[in-house]
């Protein structure tokens, strides 16, 4: 009897350089891979090679706050992945992968969360709040909107 073939689930992080991916095998992460390119250029031939090498059963992408540009061509690449190859896409938020911190916006200007809401505020001195792909993806907290969270800041 064959045996199935372990289906994966990728975790992306394109909000702040470099572009993280997490490959998780069971909710266990089995493989990292970070990308200082623009995401402009590296998320989609990444994502090919990806789908390529492994049965990939969803795609969890960080939904926000953050880089604006990034987190749209993300968003817009996932779900053409997902219409084209019938692979779900989830989000999550940013703060799931930096323990809670301020999240660099524009400036000196960071998102915060506060409770439930998430606001701007100036930080002097700059933050600097280092996103971790979790070992196990079992108890991260999934949104139940995939679309992107954009958070503009006010200019």
């Amino acid at each position: 009897m064959q045996k199935a073939s372990p289906k994966i689930t990728l975790l992306i992080n394109s909000v702040a350089s470099p572009l993280q991916v997490g490959i998780y095998e069971d909710d266990i992460l089995i493989g990292s891979i970070m990308k200082e390119e623009k995401t402009s250029e590296i998320l989609l031939p990444l994502l090919m090679s990806l789908i390529e090498r492994y049965d990939v059963s969803k795609m969890i992408y960080v939904r926000g706050p953050g880089s604006y540009m990034a987190i749209k061509l993300t968003y817009v690449t996932l779900k053409t992945l997902e219409i084209v190859r019938g692979i779900p896409c989830q989000g999550c938020s940013g703060f799931s992968l930096n323990g809670g911190k301020p999240i660099k916006a524009v400036g000196n200007l960071y998102f915060i969360k506060e409770k439930e809401t998430i606001i701007t505020k100036k930080l002097e001195p700059p933050v600097e709040a280092a996103f971790v792909l979790p070992l196990s993806i079992q108890d991260l907290v999934i949104d139940e909107e995939s679309t992107p969270d954009y958070m503009l800041p006010a200019v």
